[in-house]
């Protein structure tokens, strides 16, 4: 007699996660592959995905749809819940974590270049959260990551002027979802690791000067997600999850000592941010 798990498959929640091709979302991927969901895979690059998807099948025998959707076009969002209704999946298990970062001073980049990062850091976010959300109040149960940044909380620095500031918005749109949800069954946590390893800075160019920062300061992306997960699973979620003793150290000079942390991101700040 054979087994038919067919229904068992059926069974198995779905989670979604952008920017799935590599770094912290792709440790997304295997982690929460790893127990038990299926995966709505979300990039732009079809090829990296296809490998994650087949990573995630030899692994964990899980089932994956691959979406390549460029977040930074108005209609990628609508699109993407357009062909999770055709495929008649509910997400239970949101990741925000597509992302980049636009190095150089506020004026060299052109308009189109800043309306792209806006649209992708911030709007599409929003906007998948907002069409995802209704489903999860409908079940009663659902998880919403926002990938933000220990950026998003620590003294303003020159160069990569809205990174982090779409961080900051990130982090205050989750704390007041998180609040809204309360009794929904839906829980929220925006993510603030600080410099982790990834694909990060070799796509903003800025992998010579990040390589000059001390060791003790990067973290593993499958120690950050594992962190998480971890949050995601309590009874009471921390709305904002710092990975990483020495970020939750800087955070605390940061709220306690604001003159000594803006000194020290100021001196810092030449090593990892682009002014021209």
């Amino acid at each position: 007699m054979t087994h038919d798990n067919t229904l068992e498959v059926q069974s198995k929640p779905w989670a979604l996660v952008t920017g799935a091709s590599a770094g912290i979302g792709a440790e997304f991927c295997r982690q929460l592959a790893a127990q038990g969901y299926q995966l709505v895979l979300v990039a732009r690059r079809a090829d990296r995905l296809q490998a994650i998807a087949d990573e995630l099948r030899r692994a964990f025998d899980t089932r994956s749809l691959i979406i390549t959707a460029d977040l930074s076009r108005k209609d990628a969002s609508e699109a993407i819940v357009g062909r999770l209704a055709q495929e008649n999946i509910d997400v239970e298990y949101l990741v925000n974590n597509a992302g980049y970062g636009l190095p150089g001073s506020f004026h060299i980049p052109d308009w189109q270049q800043h309306a792209d990062f806006i649209q992708v850091m911030m709007t599409a976010v929003c906007e998948l959260t907002w069409r995802l959300l209704p489903g999860m109040h409908q079940r009663g149960r659902g998880f919403i990551v926002n990938v933000a940044s220990i950026a998003g909380l620590l003294s303003p620095t020159a160069g990569h002027t809205l990174y982090a500031a779409s961080k900051a918005f990130l982090i205050k749109f989750s704390q007041s979802l998180a609040l809204e949800n309360l009794q929904t069954g839906v829980k929220v946590c925006a993510l603030c690791p600080g410099f982790t390893y990834s694909e990060f800075h070799d796509v903003n160019g800025t992998r010579e000067m990040i390589s000059k920062l001390p060791g003790f300061l990067w973290l593993q992306a499958s120690d950050v997600v594992a962190a998480t997960l971890r949050t995601m699973s309590a009874e009471k979620v921390r709305t904002v999850l710092i990975p990483g003793g020495q970020y939750k150290t800087i955070e605390f000079i940061e709220r306690h000592l604001p003159w000594l942390a803006a000194m020290l991101a100021r001196r810092t700040a030449r090593h990892f941010r682009k002014t021209d």
